[in-house]
């Protein structure tokens, strides 16, 4: 694992139905896909929730031989319970899972 040089304030964007972290005019920092499904979730359009990485952490990732970088972790735990917290269920728990698409 790395860390971003000149990380972003923010590297991961959470987003559920109501509510996001990122809008469509974020396409180039959230890619077109996660500025999508953030808009989607912002306008109130039933979503799963989940999470999206900035591009900047992705380009990271290649360019450090496909390595996540150290600072994106805790975005991504912080995001998770978030998430697990509204939602009553966690991440690979056997009896109440919280499902993610990647």
């Amino acid at each position: 694992m790395t860390d971003l040089k000149a990380a972003p304030t923010k590297n991961v964007y959470i987003f559920r139905k109501g509510r996001s972290d990122g809008t469509i005019k974020q396409k180039e920092l959230l890619g077109g896909k996660g500025a999508g499904l953030c808009e989607m979730a912002r306008i109130g359009v039933n979503i799963p929730p989940g999470m999206t990485i900035t591009t900047e952490v992705c380009q990271a990732f290649y360019r450090e031989g496909k390595k996540l970088p150290h600072s994106v972790w805790n975005e991504v735990l912080e995001n998770l319970h978030e998430i697990e917290a509204e939602y009553g269920s966690k991440f690979a728990d056997p009896s109440n899972p919280l499902l993610f698409s990647v």
